[in-house]
């Protein structure tokens, strides 16, 4: 990167901050009309940072090559994280996975609580440099250490790859869990998005293995693979109301789909559409969260459905007013970092 290069970024970010931070009249003076759908309202800070998003006229990441858009979720993420403090990080393998390892201040030495956590991205973008924020915020507020680990993702790596991957990293993690200074009872599994997605089916695989797992954290997972679409029903609600405009786009979802899902039947493999499982007894009590303008939203609520109805103990949460990605908007604004302060404090309930 070039001296000049981070120069521009260092104003993008500026001003993305500054904005964001302005009084909540002035934001919605800026920001145009309250948008209402669903009886939900957006949120004033996130409809400005959508309508700077609009006024930059930037591709969409779903339209670039592959390289392009990875590169450009990474500058994303980057603009709206932040600089977050951390007691520790530090970068490893894990089953022979790229990780990242952070230790909050408060961490004891050698047997803290411990989250696995998976990154969003469709299956196609997105690794440990783009949710390296969240991850800061969550092992320093929660005090648990936090291991995000990256996985092969498509086109060079459909289905299931992922989630092989995944489940090889959890196993990795339990071994190793001395090592990695944590408490081996004290495991938990996380995710957004993608990640979500994984960290559904590692739960899942880890209660039929009798491998610990003291919490799932599904952060608006991907539950369906077909969004309801399937043995004649209509795609969710949600889906059909937020799939343009507001961050996860139709296009996107379309792409990542084309670029994991080498076979259609792999859309009803229960490893991907976990609303399929079976779910197994013992399984891990649940952190799910939506958020209110999310295409993802009622599969995630339909998902924790099932797992009450399976003797989960789940606590739900929806974020009414938030889009898609909110996770990784730690930097910027008000409602993205309250919102993961929210479920950083309820990672600590869960692993402590």
């Amino acid at each position: 990167m070039t001296a000049l290069t981070r120069a521009r970024d260092a104003v993008e970010r500026r001003l993305l901050t500054t904005v964001l931070g302005l009084p909540e009249g002035l934001q919605r003076r800026l920001a145009g009309r309250p948008v209402e759908l669903d009886g939900d309202t957006l949120a004033t800070d996130l409809q400005l940072m959508l309508r700077l998003k609009k006024a930059a006229r930037l591709p969409a990441v779903e339209t670039l090559p592959i390289d392009k858009a990875r590169a450009a979720t990474r500058h994303e993420a980057a603009q709206a994280g932040g600089d977050l403090p951390i007691g520790e990080v530090r970068d490893l393998t894990a089953a022979g996975l790229p990780a990242r390892l952070y230790v909050p201040t408060s961490s004891t030495g050698d047997s803290d609580p411990l989250l696995v956590f998976f990154h969003g991205g469709g299956f196609f973008v997105g690794d440990i440099d783009t949710h390296d924020a969240p991850c800061r915020l969550i092992a320093e507020r929660a005090g648990v250490r936090v291991l995000s680990v990256e996985y092969h993702q498509g086109p060079e790596h459909p289905f299931p790859a992922a989630h092989d991957d995944a489940e090889r990293a959890y196993h990795w993690v339990v071994d190793h869990a001395r090592e990695l200074g944590a408490d081996p009872e004290r495991i938990g599994v996380g995710g957004d998005s993608a990640g979500g997605n994984l960290a559904a089916a590692t739960a899942i695989h880890a209660a039929r293995t009798g491998l610990p797992c003291r919490l799932q954290l599904l952060v608006y997972p991907l539950t369906d693979a077909r969004h309801g679409a399937r043995d004649g029903s209509e795609e969710f609600l949600s889906m059909r109301l937020f799939d343009e405009g507001f961050f996860l786009s139709r296009l996107f979802m379309d792409r990542a789909s084309e670029s994991y899902v080498a076979d259609e039947a792999h859309l009803d493999d229960p490893r991907f559409s976990v609303m399929l499982a079976d779910l197994p007894q013992g399984l891990a009590p649940a952190y799910l969260c939506t958020a209110g303008f999310d295409p993802l939203r009622d599969e995630g609520e339909a998902y924790a459905d099932l797992l009450e109805k399976a003797g989960v103990t789940v606590t739900r949460r929806r974020f009414d007013g938030l889009i898609h990605s909110f996770f990784n908007v730690t930097g910027a604004g008000r409602s993205g970092p309250a919102a993961v302060a929210e479920i950083a404090d309820a990672v600590r309930a869960g692993l402590h």
